[in-house]
């Protein structure tokens, strides 16, 4: 059989099954997930256009790092935490509706005029982070640029439109003076957040104010009886105007009829002239057949 049909081939050996090997690559595999995992939640990455700011709460170094962290991926140490603060310009709303910036709560600035009227507007700001103020901005504040957006930022930007909206009526504002109100409010608010390290750039009404219905039905009652009585001056100067051409054409005519007077009773003639002018050429019809006579010369 051997010669005939060769040598038979060897048998495969399996490995004896071994639970302790079994359990230790599982152990490894548990490792290195626990790893990935451990690096996952203890890194953190600054969003470009952002600058973070590191906060230690252990250790001799605790408190907040006064170097502030450039856009990049960051491992995070136990204790530790970072905070981000927008280094780029970028557009903000408070409104009453949630909007594509995130706001999903009633947001809207509230203020009134110089006779206390209410009334509310949607507000946009445009702003930015110095990137090496960021730190003592977190040191002073102690808040998330969300949370100071929507705490400090908002109540001064709020206070500063209500400080000049309370120096003039709703009239102005409704008729144009927003704008101007507006720009003086960025005023106010620059000048104290520029000295922190917040660039505040812009400040704007989105869409117009929202006024009582009283008063708006107020001023419409008083634009359309302003209106009214400028069309009614209006007719009064034209008709006034006519009266006083008609009384300069009479004393034009009166003074023309007295100086025919005064002609005709310095120049008799004049009266023969004119008669004289008006002739048609036909002798006028008399009886007994005598022909008339008409004498132009002056007497």
């Amino acid at each position: 059989m051997n010669a005939m049909f060769g040598t038979p081939p060897t048998p495969l050996k399996v490995p004896a099954y071994s639970p302790r090997r079994l359990v230790t690559g599982l152990a490894l595999v548990a490792v290195l997930f626990g790893s990935l995992m451990v690096l996952t939640n203890c890194s953190t990455t600054v969003q470009p256009g952002n600058v973070g700011v590191r906060i230690r709460t252990l250790g001799t170094n605790a408190g907040v790092q006064q170097e502030p962290l450039p856009a990049r991926w960051y491992l995070v140490g136990v204790g530790e935490r970072i905070v981000q603060y927008p280094a780029i310009q970028r557009t903000y709303t408070y409104t009453r509706e949630a909007d594509q910036f995130g706001s999903d709560g009633n947001e809207e600035i509230s203020f009134s005029d110089n006779n206390a009227l209410p009334m509310t507007a949607d507000v946009q700001v445009v702003m930015r982070v110095d990137p090496q103020a960021a730190p003592v901005l977190y040191t002073r504040y102690r808040l998330s640029f969300d949370q100071l957006f929507q705490g400090p930022i908002r109540n001064d930007i709020r206070s500063a439109i209500a400080a000049e909206t309370e120096l003039v009526p709703v009239e102005f504002l409704y008729r144009g003076g927003r704008q101007q109100v507006i720009q003086k409010a960025l005023t106010r608010v620059q000048k104290k957040w520029s000295s922190q390290g917040v660039a505040i750039s812009q400040v704007d009404w989105i869409g117009n104010i929202r006024y009582p219905q009283v008063i708006l039905d107020s001023i419409q009652a008083k634009t359309k009886a302003d209106a009214d009585t400028i069309a009614a001056q209006a007719r009064v100067a034209v008709a006034k105007a006519v009266a006083e051409s008609k009384v300069e054409q009479a004393r034009g005519e009166a003074e023309a009829n007295r100086l025919l007077a005064q002609s005709i009773s310095s120049s008799p003639e004049v009266v023969q002239l004119r008669a004289i002018e008006k002739w048609d050429g036909k002798l006028p019809t008399v009886t007994g057949g005598s022909v008339p006579f008409v004498d132009i010369r002056g007497k």
